[in-house]
């Protein structure tokens, strides 16, 4: 065994030696000789190609078997993607439109105006989205016909959840090397860049399993987003933000921003904010919110108890409780129609809509959030003829 140093590493050489040859063959483990070598009735490469196919007609059984499933699903998929495609170019001919700039939402809308269903669960109403969507994922072939694994880590047991801690200490390490280069510069990180991750979450466990179509512990989810908190914290972190966002999930779907009115201030130089049209169900009002006040509640010239149930109360009191502004603004509302449960509801919404002028954005976001910034529009059905009611029938009597 002779020791050869290539590139820096040393490997091992076999040494062939035949009598009657006048010169020695050295081949080595990963890469193939330069020029063949005769020897009296015997070509060495020819004993090396043989050997190699030796090796391949010893794949046992299940190593074929499971090189044939991953093949046999690579397939499938990339069929699935292909129907997929075509059925969308279909889809948006009907619907007049760009296959090429036909999103997924206009997927969805075109399904659902051209195959409108009453069902109630979401799953059994008819869509069409992409295979990586419907059928569940699974892992590629890790295994190459010598049984090699592609992946370095996968000896850990878990390389894609182990590949993900790679690339988040790897994010952090680059983010430092860049912050000792701004420093050395005496630049600052830009707050207009700062990484913003409210209404977001991190995915839970079972989201990721998914995602890594790996099992993985309470422990390591819980070191895993430990790391991603860790690079999220980073004055840099926003040249992360497409990885950590890879993590995240929205809370709720942010449809539209609303620009929060300035307050104005009356003849005593208390600012105040009048909100109107405030509706829910048949009920309409105006509702005045002071500052600084003492957290008086005044309802069409009465108190609080101008609700006579404690319900209707507690739907006042919620924005302020939320804001921890209960004793520090006044409010004043004028409501009409409905019963008490509209005319509650209208006014906690007028309520929750005037206080976005006193507190910061970190609040306006929570209450976004929690739902308070969100007018109900829902009222009564109407009864329809023939039947008993909104979507109740008469009963029917065959005699």
């Amino acid at each position: 065994m002779i020791l050869k140093r290539i590139g820096g590493l040393i490997e091992p050489l076999k040494v062939i030696c035949v009598q009657n040859v006048q010169c020695v063959g050295a081949f080595s483990y990963g890469f193939e000789a330069s020029r063949s070598i005769s020897t009296t009735g015997i070509n060495l490469l020819e004993i090396g190609a043989e050997s190699e196919g030796h090796d391949k007609k010893n794949i046992s059984k299940a190593m074929k078997a499971y090189l044939e499933r991953a093949r046999e699903h690579d397939e499938f998929m990339k069929k699935q993607r292909e129907e997929y495609q075509i059925g969308k170019r279909h889809l948006a001919n009907m619907m007049g439109e760009d296959p090429e700039t036909f999103t997924q939402g206009d997927v969805d809308n075109a399904i659902e105006y051209l195959f409108p269903s009453g069902l109630f669960e979401k799953k059994a109403r008819p869509f069409m989205k992409p295979p990586e969507e419907v059928f569940p994922q699974r892992k590629a072939a890790e295994f190459d016909e010598t049984g090699r694994p592609h992946h370095f880590l996968f000896y850990t047991g878990r390389p894609n959840f182990y590949q993900v801690l790679h690339d988040t200490v790897q994010h952090i390490n680059d983010l430092y090397k860049f912050e000792d280069v701004m420093i050395s510069k005496n630049l600052r990180p830009d707050k207009n860049l700062e990484l913003d991750l409210s209404g977001y979450q991190w995915i839970s466990k079972t989201d990721l399993e998914a995602k890594l179509v790996e099992r993985i512990g309470d422990k390591d989810y819980d070191s895993l987003i430990n790391a991603l908190e860790r690079l999220c914290n980073l004055p840099y972190s926003y040249k992360a933000k497409d990885f950590i966002l890879q993590f995240k999930k929205p809370l709720m779907n942010q449809i539209q921003n609303f620009d929060v009115p300035k307050p104005k201030y009356d003849s005593e130089g208390r600012a105040y904010i009048t909100t109107y049209e405030c509706r829910r169900k048949a009920a309409k009002g105006d509702v005045t919110v002071r500052t600084p006040g003492t957290g008086k509640i005044t309802i069409n010239g009465q108190g609080i108890t101008y609700f006579q149930d404690v319900q209707s109360r507690e739907q006042l009191l919620f924005p302020l409780i939320f804001t921890n502004m209960q004793n520090k603004v006044d409010i004043e509302c004028n409501v009409a129609d409905g019963g008490y449960s509209g005319q509650a509801g209208a006014i906690r919404w007028g309520i929750a809509w005037g206080l976005r002028s006193f507190v910061d954005q970190e609040t306006i976001e929570k209450m976004r959030l929690a739902g308070l910034l969100t007018k109900d529009v829902r009222t009564r059905e109407r009864k329809k003829p023939g039947q008993q009611g909104a979507r109740r029938k008469f009963t029917w009597k065959k005699r």
